[in-house]
């Protein structure tokens, strides 16, 4: 019985670390609000912060990923599609400085499609 609370808050701490990263690839981690100038992580099969808001105008997506690659697709937007990303990328950062009012969707073509695995929501205020 001593062991009991040892793993309880094993147990916690466990769901603890946990509990971020898996919220990426199913889009979790919502800023809300918008207005903010934004840079969107492309890690090892997440994208973060997604669903993000931001005002019109610029996003970065930032590569961080040493050991995978990935490609940004676009699947839908208010207006033209930006330009697909398909070589497979693993460093550096993309910036789209005409981001339009409207919901962009958007996915790796590796680790994702549309709507599911490794894709992501901006939306533009």
């Amino acid at each position: 019985m001593r062991y009991t609370p040892v793993f309880v808050t094993m147990g916690i701490l466990w769901l603890a670390a946990c509990g971020s990263p898996t919220s990426y690839s199913g889009g979790g981690g919502s800023t809300g609000g918008g207005g903010h100038a934004t840079t969107i992580t492309v890690g090892n099969d997440f994208f973060s912060p997604t669903p993000d808001t931001v005002s019109a105008g610029a996003v970065t997506f930032t590569w961080s990923t040493p050991s995978n690659g990935h490609t940004l697709i676009w699947d839908s937007a208010p207006g033209t599609l930006p330009t697909d990303q398909t070589v497979t990328k693993t460093s550096g950062s993309l910036a789209f400085s005409s981001f339009q009012v409207g919901t962009y969707q958007f996915h790796c073509s590796i680790h994702g499609g549309v709507g599911t695995g490794m894709h992501g929501t901006l939306v533009v205020q």
